[in-house]
């Protein structure tokens, strides 16, 4: 199947109300073309000077999110254009995203990555940090940030229950978000679901997806 014909088959499975992220870093800029020719705007990538670079090659249209682990001294490369930070999973990385957001005169939309997975191996805040963030005082403060929701990625299983329930904790854990008073939320999107297990986080309420070889592998 062609890269058009995987963005249609996918997008009639998400229906209108889940946004899907096309992750490109594995992929060529002739497939990112071809997904961009077929209506598509909006690509995940996870490394910032990667983003920076392969951004010079695509009309302004094209919706940037950066979905990997971001190191505070990279920032500076994203902060002009990216449409949204996934993984924002410390206060000293939001605070910088804040500081280059400032210099740029940009509000940029992040997401806090959650550690979900029964790995310890990826990356994300638990329940305590998340409580640490949301209290600091000078947090409240930050006027060039805007907590848009929660990221997560499962554990890379074959074991659907075990997805399930992390996909679960961490909706469970958006929900609380969404009715949590703090000037810095604006919650609306819950980042979770990959090539593997997208399926499973449609079912669990999900409402965005980042999905790499489902959409460019033939």
């Amino acid at each position: 199947m062609s890269i058009a014909d995987n963005l249609e088959r996918i997008k009639t499975e998400l229906g209108p109300d889940i946004t899907l992220v096309a992750v490109s870093k594995y992929s060529s800029d002739e497939e990112v073309q071809q997904a961009y020719d077929a209506g598509h705007r909006d690509f995940g990538e996870n490394k910032a000077q990667d983003v920076a670079s392969r951004k010079e090659n695509y009309p302004e249209d094209v919706r940037w999110h950066f979905i990997g682990h971001l190191q505070r001294n990279k920032v500076k490369y994203i902060a002009p254009f990216v449409h949204m930070i996934h993984s924002v999973d410390s206060l000293r990385l939001l605070r910088e995203i804040n500081k280059r957001a400032k210099n740029e005169n940009r509000l940029i939309p992040c997401l806090l990555q959650m550690h979900i997975a029964k790995e310890s191996s990826k990356f994300g805040l638990d329940r305590d940090e998340l409580n640490e963030i949301l209290s600091n005082e000078d947090v409240k403060e930050f006027k060039n940030v805007s907590i848009r929701g929660l990221m997560g990625m499962a554990t890379n299983t074959e074991k659907e229950e075990l997805v399930k329930s992390e996909f679960e904790e961490l909706k469970n854990l958006y929900d609380e978000l969404k009715s949590t008073d703090h000037p810095l939320l604006k919650v609306d999107t819950l980042s979770m679901g990959m090539s593997q297990d997208y399926k499973i986080a449609i079912e669990c309420g999900t409402n965005m997806v980042r999905i790499g070889s489902a959409v460019f592998k033939s």
